[in-house]
């Protein structure tokens, strides 16, 4: 089992970070705000959960291990996979996960592409007990995200919809944020998108 990779970032996408660690590049996948904390260039710590199947090994990185132990609890719910456990922690921070957890929050988990309200519910009776048995993580992980000098609305868009929001929602929301900071880099505006559409869901 991996627990945790130190090296430099060869890589930054929409999705994941390349991080190379004793001469071995590892692919993890990664959420919105852990993506924009990391810098080109620039040696990271990322802590990880390996998922084994039968056709692939996939490792997902963290900035602590409050946010790694919450992607492990979130599957052991019943229909929440790695994708949609990732999806979770892609719109709610951990202590906004946690505060919608203990206050039975269903709307905020409905936010999520792919919950609704059955399995909002079903998260909020499965872990509403379990959530405070994860350790919080203390002080504020990572740094101001590096500028993605690509064209930004067509990856936004993308990496909403790969997150299982339909195209005629992110474009307009994509729209919507650049038009309200256009020198946004591609972590800023896909960050500020999710938050846009959480709040219209």
């Amino acid at each position: 089992m991996i627990a945790s990779v130190r090296g430099e970032v060869l890589e930054i996408a929409l999705d994941h970070a390349v991080v190379e660690a004793a001469g071995v590049g590892y692919r993890l996948n990664a959420t919105p705000s852990t993506l924009a904390a990391l810098t080109r260039g620039a040696e990271t710590r990322l802590y990880t959960a390996m998922i084994v199947r039968e056709d692939s090994m996939t490792l997902y990185g963290f900035a602590d291990t409050e946010a790694r132990d919450l992607f492990g609890l979130l599957q052991t719910v019943s229909g929440v996979g790695p994708r949609l456990a990732m999806a979770v922690l892609a719109v709610l921070e951990p202590e906004a996960l946690r505060k919608a957890l203990a206050e039975s929050n269903v709307a905020a988990l409905t936010r999520v592409p792919g919950i609704g309200k059955r399995g909002a519910e079903r998260m909020v009776v499965e872990l509403r007990d379990k959530v405070n048995l994860v350790p919080v993580q203390a002080g504020p992980p990572g740094s101001a995200p590096a500028p993605v000098l690509t064209p930004v609305r067509e990856q936004v868009v993308e990496a909403l919809t790969g997150l299982g929001f339909p195209v005629k929602q992110a474009e307009p929301a994509v729209d919507t944020v650049l038009a309200d900071q256009p020198a946004a880099d591609t972590s800023t505006a896909l960050r500020a998108a999710l938050s846009l559409l959480g709040k219209n869901r």
